[in-house]
């Protein structure tokens, strides 16, 4: 099965992130791989087909078999042999950390590279491995010793080709003895000091920075290999044009059993590929092929959106989410929610940190998650519900969005009047209406005391409310018959703590004072009281209306 890789494969810089964390000792748990109708030593679980006879055609029926003639593996191609190929000079080596890049020094006898690929292979079981391939111009007359770097930094180094390097980059040697076909593979990763290593932890320099000590990955049981010992034609070389015997190399490393227990994401901006002079790892470099942008990724990013429930919608700072690992469920399937077996909080974010109404989760390996609102803003609720799935993918950002309620309060209104037949003292004012307009009314609403004299409005958004008396018939405000009132917890009218306002009222009287001479014109009178006067006249009546509660007093002269 032969093909052409794609342009977009071959030409477009791509950016990685490659997990590689802490090493574990043992092997992992062996898992049936694909049925295969000719020798393979492909790793347990993976569906890649290493064959023991290196090649790139797919084998075994596919799917589920894989091979590089049916993935989409990043490439990269060596400049052509000749004075204008680069490659490492000036006695460089794996510990030089800006290594000398010339032109046109590789011996003929010497491994001339042509390309490498890499794919990372990811199964509906959760397994995770990292395939990779290389191909030269001639077959060495001695070892075969092939080394893939992965750098973390997307800054160059002083040679202008090369990634600086910083703590935690990967080296993965692929060793071969001369004439063998089964390579071994170790890892060595980048140290520095900051990490609390030591110049005793390196492979083979006695100062930092180094490569450390490096661990065979292939007697772990965690990586596998092998060479072409036969001719490859060109019809099933996938685009690398005929292959010639132990020219081309591939093989398998397992990243579950890399990252163990204790994974964490560590962003790999490119790989490259470059030949040793020999199976010493101080060893002068060769020929390289310069770094390659690679799509491999592990971990993707879970971005929470939040926003109130206005019309429009306003995002929310202060909200607080945990991103919890979604367990296998102690319960029955179909589980809706989070379980009491989802307690493994693998990250927390508050939105508004980095962008109105945003936080973001970041190198989360992929897998399915909960995302758990734990804190909402002030003046809010916490949406409902205040979770929601999500499935993480490699190399994406996935968006859940959440709507935070906005609380809403109340207001009491009490009433209260004076009324002497129920005896002394304020007491309840039924019937007495009221409008309660402002905040987030559109309408003003009206509302009307009860037997206890109260009223009660709610669904109010926190706001400043005005309040108005409808002062009824026979009574006179004991203060203002407007008030403000701020409503600033939340309340309902049948619970929490309500705002409250007040307002009382006294009823009134009439008074008249009247002087009627029994005589027409037999007498003449006078009244004087404190509040109306009149005469002098034989008959008269003086009216004073609306008198609030208290002592009034009236003279009354009659025919002095």
């Amino acid at each position: 099965m032969a093909r052409t890789a794609p342009p977009a494969i071959l030409k477009r810089p791509m950016r990685a992130v490659i997990v590689l964390a802490a090493l574990i000792a043992g092997s992992i748990a062996a898992v049936a791989p694909a049925s295969a109708s000719h020798p393979e030593v492909s790793l347990p679980g993976s569906n890649f087909e290493i064959d023991t006879n290196a090649n790139l055609r797919v084998d075994d029926p596919a799917p589920p078999s894989l091979d590089w003639a049916n993935v989409s593996e990043a490439r990269k191609a060596d400049k052509p042999s000749g004075g204008g190929d680069d490659s490492f000079g000036q006695g460089a080596k794996e510990d030089t950390p800006t290594p000398t890049v010339v032109s046109g020094s590789i011996p003929p006898q010497k491994s001339d590279l042509l390309n490498f690929g890499v794919y990372l292979e990811q199964t509906t079981a959760g397994g995770r491995f990292l395939h990779l391939f290389w191909h030269r111009v001639q077959e060495p007359q001695g070892t075969t010793n092939m080394d893939f770097e992965f750098n973390q930094s997307s800054t160059l180094s002083g040679n202008g080709v090369t990634p600086t390097r910083t703590s935690g980059d990967v080296l993965i040697q692929y060793d071969l003895a001369q004439g063998g076909t089964n390579p071994q593979l170790f890892l060595s990763r980048w140290i520095d000091g900051t990490e609390g290593s030591t110049a005793a932890s390196c492979q083979a320099s006695n100062k930092l920075p180094c490569w450390n000590t490096r661990v065979n990955l292939t007697t772990a049981g965690i990586a596998t290999g092998s060479i072409n010992t036969s001719p490859i034609p060109a019809a099933e070389a996938d685009g690398l044009a005929a292959i010639s015997t132990r020219t081309f190399g591939e093989a398998s490393v397992d990243f579950n059993a890399l990252v163990g227990g204790t994974p964490r994401c560590v962003a790999f901006g490119s790989a490259y590929l470059k030949s040793r002079s020999s199976d010493s790892f101080p060893a002068e470099l060769k020929d390289f092929i310069a770094p390659e942008g690679v799509n491999l990724s592990l971990c993707g990013n879970v971005k929470v959106h939040k926003t109130d429930d206005a019309t429009p919608a306003s995002p929310l700072n202060g909200a607080v989410f945990n991103l919890v690992k979604d367990e296998a469920p102690t319960a029955p399937s179909g589980q809706t929610a989070p379980g009491p077996e989802d307690t493994q909080v693998v990250g927390t974010c508050t939105t508004g940190v980095s962008a109105p109404g945003e936080c973001l989760f970041q190198d989360v390996f992929q897998g399915t998650y909960w995302v758990i609102e734990v804190s909402a803003p002030p003046g809010h609720d916490l949406a409902n519900p205040a979770f929601q799935p999500v499935t993480v993918v490699a190399s994406q950002t996935v968006t859940v969005n959440f709507v935070d309620p906005r609380q809403r309060g109340a207001i009491v209104i009490t009433k209260t009047r004076k009324h002497a037949a129920d005896g002394p003292g304020d007491h309840p004012h039924a019937g007495v209406d009221f409008t309660v307009s402002g905040g987030s009314l559109g309408s003003p609403v009206v509302v009307t005391t009860g037997a206890d004299g109260t009223a009660c409005i709610d669904n109010l958004l926190f706001a400043t409310y005005s309040v108005a008396e409808s002062v009824p018939a026979g009574y006179a405000p004991a203060g203002p018959t407007t008030k403000s009132v701020a409503v600033t917890q939340k309340a309902s009218c049948s619970s929490g703590p309500a705002a409250q306002v007040s307002f009382h009222n006294v009823p009134l009287t009439n008074l008249s004072v009247s002087v009627d001479s029994q005589v027409p014109g037999g007498t003449s009178s006078t009244v004087d009281c404190t509040v109306a006067s009149g005469g002098p006249a034989d008959d008269l009546t003086v009216n004073a209306p609306n008198l609030q509660p208290g002592t009034y007093t009236c003279t009354i002269v009659i025919d002095p």
